[in-house]
């Protein structure tokens, strides 16, 4: 068996990305799915880039902000204790659209694959 208590803020935030992203998963050895939180300003997005996953899931769970999410279907929106899930292969883009806060999201993917790919929007 084993345990493990691990605090998000005492990993260190993964470089060159868009907004502050702690990994986990990584940081808990875990195999069967990815975790990450993410800290985003006004503005700010999530994902390196707009894109979709051939098999992973992903469900973004909104700590405290408003998520809004670029799709080719139109835009949602996820608020403090809602949950934004794409299917594989739903292309999205994660952000902070709001002018003033920030956003805090516990993100799950599974299987945890590196498996994204750029979307290019017709928009």
């Amino acid at each position: 068996m084993g345990y493990q208590v691990i605090d998000p803020e005492a990993i260190d935030p993964t470089p060159d990305r868009p907004c502050t992203h702690r990994a986990i998963g990584s940081a808990a050895d875990l195999s069967e799915l990815a975790m990450n939180v993410y800290e985003a300003d006004p503005g700010e997005q999530l994902p390196l880039a707009y894109h979709y996953h051939d098999d992973q899931e992903e469900a973004f769970y909104v700590l405290s902000g408003t998520l809004t999410v670029e799709t080719p279907d139109g835009e949602y929106t996820a608020d403090a204790g809602e949950v934004f899930v794409a299917d594989p292969e739903s292309p999205h883009r994660a952000y902070n659209a709001g002018t003033e806060g920030s956003l805090s999201v516990l993100a799950i993917g599974a299987p945890p694959v590196d498996d994204a790919h750029p979307y290019e929007s017709d928009r």
